[in-house]
């Protein structure tokens, strides 16, 4: 109980802070222009990356070293190192561009995406698989393929959402639970969503840009397939592995049988599918200027209509059916308030990217490009996934589809091969950490409220090292 009030005390100090730091930097602002020019990110040093270190570092170490704390805590310790970047960049920039900045981070990035992953959440948490589901290796394979296919239909998040908890649920009983939900990240999570722009945040940013929805489909389906059929295999013959040496309960003689609880979100599944769709066909061409952000209409009228979809799903399904699968908002409540950090601190090092071989990362620069100036597909494939792998891979990919060029009739041309090392590393690396794509964190914070030891920080990515990585020097050695 104890607990569960220093949480919500948290809570509720982190939006008091947000809200102020908001207030102070509208308050400051006031006697300038509305808008602020872009700031070049030619002109920042990389000590400004220091609190985008600084939140990934806590994320990684403090729940291993101080836990109490930083689960009391990790609230307003988000708000401090956002602050550690705002004030000091008010300070050397001015009021006007750092208020611009937050603006844009929080507008622009944060709020559709975490409105996306809020109904996504929402919308599949309300979709109950009853009956039962014996957690054998041939049905969690099963499952962690079909989670795989539907992750380019429904996106990452809304797969993982609605199978996570199927998947927690059919192994209860079992030991060694861990290793099925590293895998689950590995797949559900991250490469199944390669095959279409509703399948990840960085291949949507691409439809938006120019590339044709089924143009990933056809050019990225031979590495995915390669890919998830040796993930696949692999977590068969693991788990297979350890089903071989637990005591497993013998069969009980009646079975319960299957059965969907909350299909009213089905609907809104589609529905939520449909908004997304929409809002990079139908183009007005009419926008909103807020300090320099951009807010296009289609856009807004997508987040709110996917709002509405959430109360909708509130609303109409069922209590059975989130009763049954255990749900609760500490795992959006935890990826709103770190990712709230994330966006404000990586925007420093994002406009540096974006600065090219005149920013303080030209290193990266001459990485990808050979002495004649032509892109190095496979090197593309690796900056990206490694970037993404710690940077949000959504600004990731634009960052390098815009250095490979940014012209989507181009890149899907002559430039294929480069587009889709590109999309490739951003989506298939995103697995390498907890923070590399959205959904990771978010099934971990599941599988740990049901039970689930999961691995560090450092400890799971362990697993992609072992796992993860020597697959894709392979992947790149064969197709880029």
């Amino acid at each position: 109980m104890k607990s569960s009030a220093a949480c919500r005390n948290s809570s509720r100090q982190s939006g008091r802070n947000m809200r102020w730091l908001l207030q102070v930097l509208a308050l400051a602002a006031l006697p300038l222009n509305a808008s602020a020019a872009t700031l070049d990110g030619a002109s920042l040093s990389p000590f400004w990356a220091m609190p985008f270190a600084g939140i990934l570092l806590c994320i990684a170490i403090a729940p291993l070293v101080v836990p109490h704390v930083w689960h009391s805590h990790f609230g307003k310790i988000s708000a401090a190192w956002g602050l550690a970047f705002l004030v000091p960049f008010a300070i050397g920039f001015g009021a006007q561009a750092a208020f611009a900045t937050f603006v844009h981070a929080m507008l622009e990035e944060y709020v559709p995406f975490i409105i996306l992953l809020t109904a996504l959440f929402t919308v599949a948490g309300g979709i109950c698989l009853n009956g039962d589901l014996r957690g054998s290796p041939r049905v969690n394979t099963t499952l962690l393929a079909l989670g795989t296919l539907l992750a380019s239909i429904m996106g990452t998040t809304g797969a993982a959402m609605l199978l996570i908890r199927p998947l927690l649920r059919a192994n209860e009983k079992r030991k060694n639970r861990a290793h099925r939900v590293v895998f689950f990240i590995f797949l559900v999570a991250n490469a199944g969503g390669s095959l279409s722009p509703l399948g990840d945040p960085p291949l949507f940013l691409g439809f938006l840009n120019g590339v044709s929805f089924f143009w990933t489909t056809v050019h990225l389906v031979k590495p995915t397939l390669f890919i998830c059929a040796i993930l696949l295999a692999l977590f068969y013959a693991l788990d297979r592995y350890h089903y071989a040496r637990e005591d497993v309960p013998p069969k009980t003689t009646v079975m319960m049988p299957l059965s969907i609880d909350g299909k009213v979100n089905f609907v809104l599944l589609a529905a939520v599918v449909v908004l997304v769709l929409s809002s990079g066909v139908w183009k007005p061409g009419i926008e909103f200027d807020i300090f320099g952000t951009h807010i296009a209409l289609q856009n807004l009228v997508r987040d709110v209509l996917l709002v509405a979809v959430t109360l909708l799903s509130l609303k109409l399904t069922p209590k059975s059916a989130r009763t049954g699968n255990a749900f609760n908002w500490a795992p959006i409540e935890e990826v709103a308030k770190l990712f709230a950090a994330i966006f404000i601190t990586i925007a420093p090092v994002i406009m540096i990217l974006r600065a090219g071989e005149n920013g303080a990362f030209a290193g990266i620069v001459h990485l990808v490009t050979d002495s004649s100036g032509k892109p190095i597909d496979i090197a593309y494939f690796w900056a990206t996934g490694l970037l993404s792998s710690f940077l949000d891979n959504a600004p990731t990919y634009l960052v390098f589809f815009n250095l490979a060029g940014g012209d989507a009739q181009t890149l899907m041309t002559t430039g294929a091969t480069t587009l889709a090392a590109i999309s490739a590393g951003a989506v298939f690396m995103g697995a390498n950490s907890y923070i590399g794509n959205a959904p990771n964190f978010m099934v971990k914070a599941i599988a740990e409220s049901r039970g689930v030891v999961m691995p560090g920080f450092f400890g799971y990515m362990g697993w992609s090292a072992i796992v993860l990585l020597p697959l894709f020097l392979l992947t790149g050695w064969l197709f880029f």
